[in-house]
């Protein structure tokens, strides 16, 4: 397993609020995880900083099934997060998206909360692993909205779900075979607004390097305006 990841501030932002890691482990396996902080100019940072450090402290401390470890890594990191969310003035309101991968020969465990992403990409194709928790996505799953008109609806970034904004966690976990060869991309949202999903197919399976694809995706967002900040983590089998 092979894992890169970057994250910008964007063209517009004047602080990056995402945050992201990558640990590879004694058996080969590759942890990563993407967060995007919500709730001020201070307190976002604050909320992804706190969320990505947490959640993989706790992953890399405890052992079992690996649901179970991804489950209470982002149960703890949510805990945290509100707590200092009612005890930090400057923090009230704050929190964040997370999207995490555990990845290795047997496929992958993926959780998320919010609507930062996990795609699966192969030589067949691009697929959305995950399922935004944000009012456009509800839309759309009812049958109000396409997904082209979820892209630039006014509220596309309404999210229905943090970590951080209650005690306790509601998170998605999903289970993704991989081939080798195969990669899953995890991004916040100022790519996946930004950037198209056959775009990052073109860029992950026939751009000139893997370790050079998250810069290239980088390098498309800014150059459509990045209105957000940007963070994206491919990891290969």
């Amino acid at each position: 397993m092979q894992a890169w990841g970057l994250t910008h501030r964007g063209a517009v932002r004047q602080q990056n609020q995402d945050a992201f890691a990558i640990q590879r482990l004694d058996d080969g396996r590759v942890v990563a995880l993407v967060c995007d902080g919500m709730g001020g100019a201070r307190a976002g940072n604050v909320a992804s900083s706190m969320a990505v450090k947490l959640f993989m402290e706790e992953f890399l401390r405890t052992s079992g099934r690996e649901e179970e470890r991804m489950r209470q890594a982002a149960a703890l990191a949510n805990r945290e997060v509100f707590q200092r969310s009612l005890q930090d003035q400057d923090c009230t309101g704050m929190g964040t998206t997370l999207v995490a991968a555990l990845a290795g020969e047997g496929g992958a465990v993926i959780l998320n909360e919010g609507d930062s992403r996990a795609y699966h990409i192969s030589q067949s194709g691009i697929s959305l692993v995950t399922r935004d928790h944000s009012l456009v996505a509800d839309l759309v799953e009812r049958g109000e909205l396409t997904r082209e008109e979820a892209k630039n609806h006014p509220n596309r970034n309404l999210i229905t779900r943090a970590l951080g904004a209650d005690p306790g966690l509601m998170a998605d976990c999903f289970r993704q075979p991989m081939a080798p060869g195969d990669y899953l991309l995890l991004c916040s949202d100022g790519l996946s607004n930004v950037v198209e999903e056959q775009e990052m197919l073109y860029e992950v399976i026939h751009g000139e390097g893997d370790e050079s694809c998250c810069q290239r995706l980088l390098d498309i967002a800014l150059n459509r305006g990045a209105p957000d900040n940007v963070t994206a983590v491919l990891i290969r089998r």
